[in-house]
């Protein structure tokens, strides 16, 4: 049985915040944890607490059930109120900034209700490394031969 987070009007632009939902989507929520836990991008911490938050919403529906199978089964980030402010701008104008907030909403689920996994390591493979691109070609490129003439040849063929 499946529950439910939602986080409201949280300050930050819903661009932003859509990176992060998109890294743990359907991943293992402690895996997703982790994730989020050596994030860098500011909103990490708030999903983090809010996949915190939904495991104990489950915890709650389901008591005695085993959460080491739970997994994010549908996060998705909607744009919420949009707080707009002036700035100076040349010759007496003035610019609008729109201050953009979002909402957030996380649904858990166990494995085995119709909900499929991600496997990363497959994702991985898919997806060659430009380093690795670069090395192979250099490897095929045939080597180019130097010319070993000195200052002193150079001068004496002339």
């Amino acid at each position: 049985m499946e529950a439910v987070a939602k986080l409201n009007n949280y300050p930050t632009s819903p661009r932003k915040m859509r990176l992060l939902a998109d890294l743990i989507r359907g991943m293992k929520v402690e895996k997703a944890l982790a994730v989020l836990d050596h994030n860098p991008k500011h909103p990490a911490v708030p999903l983090r607490k809010l996949v915190l938050s939904a495991i104990s919403n489950w915890k709650a529906k389901n008591e005695g059930a085993d959460e080491t199978a739970l997994l994010v089964k549908t996060i998705f980030v909607d744009g919420a109120r949009v707080i707009k402010r002036m700035r100076p701008a040349p010759q007496g104008r003035g610019y609008r900034v729109r201050k953009r907030s979002n909402h957030v909403t996380v649904i858990v689920d166990t494995v085995g209700n119709g909900v499929k996994p991600v496997k990363a390591a497959v994702v991985a493979e898919e997806v060659p490394t430009v380093a690795s691109e670069v090395k192979a070609k250099k490897a095929a490129a045939p080597k180019k031969a130097k010319a070993t003439t000195t200052k002193k040849e150079s001068a004496s063929k002339k």
